[in-house]
């Protein structure tokens, strides 16, 4: 693949990963002049209908997507049975690789991604797409510290068309919710689930579950209680802990409803990390009840007691009206106590209590004046940033104005801290999408937002208002202008064909076209060194400074020389097990690919303590060797035969 140009517009650069759905190569887009990454199908998809179709129909849904953390998805195409997806490069890590580095998290860098990833979930949800495959190598992280979730609406097509390829779920397994191990119907609550094991991992550094085998490792999801993250370690913030508990909850209906009420908890949660604040905690206080099931031998029970003689009614009839006399003249009696006690009480205490004033508005200093004089006390218990009301003044009491108070009772107040003021960061030659993160992070919000023409590329922020290091209000809008890149102007393709290479260059630079790539190949009907195809028709309007693409003739190709025959040859290869500091069992599997075919030709079972395993393979020319362990890609290697 590397070298080659797809949809005449993307050309491979390198390769950058692959699972057992695709692989991932960095290319360039020669129209924008700008990086990208395509996804291409491995071969053993590409002859399933029903899976192409699904394919192209969940990613063109998932294209629709734009928020700052989801990785965008610019195109979707189809060339010569490689089917791709092109999308937005990222120059980073993925959040798999950031927890094997550091190890767990700090709840701080926790809380900040787990929201990023709870606002991709909550924008791709209000959208009707649902994920189906949170986990963190699906999660991106960039090098300047943004989260982006990936394969966005993939996962749907995926897991119906591939459910036989195991090696696609082993990643998977350890992050899916209950109902997807038992293949029930999933929605927005599974995502929140699989978010909530990957916070967990980023907590504790460790998964809930794990097994030998990805049908163990479902049946713990299904059966098995998660041990909540701070009996594995006590430093965690009980709010962590909470939502995480909450979020894996195996009944759908005990966790968050949606992404958003997940955001609220995760966003009071960032600014009071030892407080108990959160707000939707009520999985422990709903506990399942079992009910009794209404069947045929219920209802004839019934039937029987309904029809008994009508002695029995008579008699059942005259108890029920004595008990009900009984029950009305003991209700009476104590209803009457009551409130002769409370008149009687009432009494009693009038004689000390007083009507509380209004203290909202007030300084405090007058709030103690006028609560001297009703023998009350005043005390200050918080203070907070508030934009109606200025520095030092109350804006909230305990008790609210016209309640009753005995003298001596002290009075909470809240007091006015002011408008909370933050700076304006600089997002002036950012892209567009890291603007929006840059005011998020300082609780400022998008303004206007128009586009204008200039030099920079496109999606620039050109200017922004007000200027950076201005000091605003928190919640402040800034306006900013965003550059739609350099004003294009149209001019006319000259006809290229029948011109050699001088002649179409000049062609070219007269029409303010550039000349692209040239292609040399024989042509029986063209002469050696005359181009014979242009990329875009002549007479056709494109922008100024496009490059045309030319081919040139190399003229009649001479007859080939018979090529000896290669016969197959086996070569043993040693292959080095994954370390482990306790001995485990790992599936083998290796595959050769040769001539774009691509065959098992290595499975079985070692323990990590053999320390490596050696095969022989049979092969011609040019073939690609692929090792997975226990469904993950273990290493590649090119050998030629």
């Amino acid at each position: 693949m590397i070298g080659k140009t797809l949809g005449n517009r993307y050309e491979i650069i390198e390769k950058i990963g692959g699972g057992g759905m695709a692989l991932v190569y960095k290319a360039r887009c020669r129209l924008l002049n700008r990086f990208v990454a395509i996804k291409v199908l491995r071969k053993e998809f590409v002859h399933d209908e029903e899976f192409i179709k699904k394919f192209n129909r969940e990613s063109q849904a998932a294209a629709s997507l734009s928020h700052p953390n989801i990785v965008n998805i610019y195109d979707v195409g189809e060339e010569d049975d490689t089917y791709y997806i092109v999308m937005e490069y990222i120059n980073g890590i993925t959040l798999k690789q950031h927890i094997r580095n550091n190890g767990k998290l700090k709840p701080l860098e926790v809380i900040n991604i787990s929201t990023h990833i709870a606002e991709a979930l909550n924008h791709a949800h209000e959208n009707h797409i649902i994920h189906r495959d949170i986990k963190p190598h699906n999660i991106m992280i960039t090098k300047d510290g943004q989260v982006k979730v990936t394969d966005f609406g993939i996962a749907r097509a995926v897991t119906s068309s591939t459910i036989t390829q195991t090696s696609n779920t082993i990643g998977s397994v350890h992050y899916s919710s209950p109902e997807q191990a038992k293949g029930r119907y999933t929605d927005a609550k599974s995502d929140i689930y699989s978010l909530g094991i990957v916070m967990y991992e980023m907590i504790t550094g460790i998964l809930p579950f794990d097994g030998d085998s990805p049908i163990s490792v479902a049946l713990m999801h299904i059966q098995d209680p998660i041990k909540p993250p701070r009996e594995i370690d006590n430093s965690i913030p009980l709010n962590i802990d909470k939502i995480i508990r909450k979020s894996t909850q195996k009944d759908k209906s005990l966790r968050y409803d949606t992404a958003e009420e997940l955001l609220k908890d995760l966003r009071l949660s960032k600014n009071n990390l030892e407080d108990d604040v959160i707000l939707f905690n009520d999985f422990e206080d709903s506990p399942t009840q079992a009910m009794p099931i209404i069947d045929d031998e219920s209802i004839n029970n019934n039937k029987v007691t309904e029809s008994s003689p009508k002695r029995n009614n008579k008699k059942n009839s005259k108890k029920k009206k004595r008990v009900a006399t009984l029950a009305i003249i003991l209700a009476f009696l104590i209803t009457a106590g009551a409130a002769l006690g409370f008149f009687l009480l009432q009494g009693y205490l009038n004689d000390d209590e007083v009507q509380v004033p209004n203290f909202i508005g007030s300084t405090v200093e007058e709030a103690k004046l006028k609560a001297e004089e009703l023998g009350l006390n005043i005390s200050v218990v918080k203070e907070e940033y508030n934009s109606e009301y200025e520095k030092g003044i109350i804006i909230e009491q305990s008790k609210n104005e016209g309640r009753t108070a005995i003298e001596g009772s002290v009075i909470d107040v809240i007091i006015s801290q002011g408008i909370e003021v933050v700076t304006i960061p600089k997002i002036a030659g950012q892209y567009y999408n890291n603007a929006e993160i840059l005011l998020n992070d300082k609780d400022l919000k998008k303004g206007n937002v128009t586009e204008e023409f200039s030099d920079l590329p496109v999606n620039i922020v050109i200017s922004q208002s007000p200027e950076a290091g201005e000091e605003v209000a928190k919640g402040s809008k800034v306006d900013y202008v965003i550059s739609k890149g350099p004003e294009s102007k149209l001019t006319t393709v000259p006809t290229l064909i029948g011109s050699n290479v001088d002649s179409a260059k000049n062609s070219l630079s007269a029409y303010d076209l550039k000349l692209g790539d040239i292609t040399y190949e024989f042509n029986e009907r063209v002469p050696e060194g005359i181009v014979y195809e242009q990329s875009q028709p002549s007479g056709k309007e494109v922008e100024e400074g496009t490059a045309i693409n030319i081919s040139i003739s190399k003229g009649t190709e001479p007859a080939p020389e018979p090529e000896p025959e290669e016969e197959p040859v086996t070569k043993n290869f040693k292959f080095k097990l994954p370390k482990s500091e306790e001995d485990r069992d790992v599936q083998v599997q290796v595959y050769k690919t040769e001539d774009g075919e691509r065959e098992l030709v290595y499975e079985e079972v070692h323990n990590t303590s053999e320390k490596e395993f050696e095969t022989s393979i049979t092969g011609e020319g040019d073939v690609t060797i692929t090792v997975y362990y226990d469904g993950e890609e273990a290493q590649t290697k090119d050998v030629k035969f």
